[in-house]
């Protein structure tokens, strides 16, 4: 009896293992990414509008492209943020650069001046997309959603740096523009539903970096290279590419029955109009559970290789 229930606990500890890729998951910090789409999140739910995440504008003067943490977009104004996660007591040097003491006193760019940088780049890439914005109805900040994080007075004393407590005390307001601690503008008018939704439009078309949703709501920003597997899976998958498809979800497959052990992978095409929406044209391929994604993280020297069944849902950037 006791040798049934031991192989039966087996048995079920290796399907479960095949349904939730428990173990296949990769060492890869998350923590960067999942800050900033956390931040988007609650930016879209106090305001509204649209919060695009991982941008990737065209840079005319140095010709390479310019990574954009976050650009919220509402009726009134455009908000470029440079979403930084330091933990702890953070200093600036004689350099002006920021110093994160708590990591080994890592040194960075000063995202004041990095967010400043990354609002002329996105002006100047509307209009050569044909969109003109008013003067100042593109803004720039700094948010600092960590709570334990103490920035020094130095830090704290530019407008544009938006602290944990702040952050943490953001309130909605009823016009649906920013607070006027985040904003620290005077109010401005509407913008017209022709600029609203031709801006929505550019940014949603503009480059961005793909990004892989994972298991216990962790996402990760970077490059997705290509699919390694069997030779069948391969040649089913060789259709797979960022060209035709907008989004893959991976869909768990049946726990009944071993032949009904392989990965659903549903495919769905890349349709501007309507980025958010299934489309009848959705296609289905069966994969082995051990098929791999390799990914190149952002802000990564670094190749990984994941495992599909450690992926919920994967949106690549045309």
């Amino acid at each position: 009896m006791w040798l049934e229930i031991l192989c039966g606990l087996v048995f079920y500890n290796f399907f479960r293992q095949i349904i939730n890729g428990e173990d296949d998951f990769p060492d890869i910090d998350t923590s960067d990414s999942d800050a900033s789409f956390a931040v988007a999140a609650r930016l879209e739910k106090l305001y509204g509008g649209k919060a695009f995440v991982g941008l990737r504008i065209p840079d005319a003067d140095t010709g390479t492209r310019q990574h954009i943490d976050v650009v919220l977009v509402t009726k009134r104004e455009a908000m470029v943020v440079a979403v930084r996660n330091f933990s702890g007591l953070v200093a600036i040097d004689g350099g002006g650069n920021w110093v994160d003491k708590k990591h080994k006193s890592q040194t960075h760019l000063n995202p004041v001046i990095e967010v400043s940088r990354q609002v002329a780049v996105l002006e100047s890439y509307l209009e050569q997309r044909g969109l003109l914005l008013p003067k100042g109805h593109v803004i720039g900040r700094v948010i600092l959603p960590d709570s334990i994080c103490r920035p020094a007075s130095s830090i704290y004393s530019h407008p544009e740096v938006i602290s944990s407590h702040e952050w943490k005390e953001l309130k909605p307001e009823s016009r649906g523009g920013f607070s006027n601690w985040i904003k620290r503008a005077v109010g401005k008018n509407d913008m017209q539903d022709g600029f609203y939704q031709k801006l929505h439009f550019i940014l949603s078309t503009s480059p961005m970096w793909d990004r892989l949703e994972l298991k216990s709501n962790r996402n990760i920003l970077g490059e997705f290279l290509k699919f390694k597997g069997y030779q069948h899976d391969m040649q089913a998958l060789k259709n797979v590419k960022r060209s035709k498809v907008g989004r893959f979800i991976v869909q768990k497959p049946s726990i009944l029955g071993l032949g009904s052990s392989r990965l659903q992978l549903l495919c769905i095409p890349r349709d501007y109009q309507s980025e958010d929406a299934l489309s009848d044209e959705c296609k289905e391929i069966a994969v082995e559970p051990s098929t791999e994604v390799l990914f190149q993280p952002l802000n990564s020297n670094k190749l990984k290789k994941l495992k599909l069944s450690s992926i919920v849902r994967a949106t690549l950037s045309g």
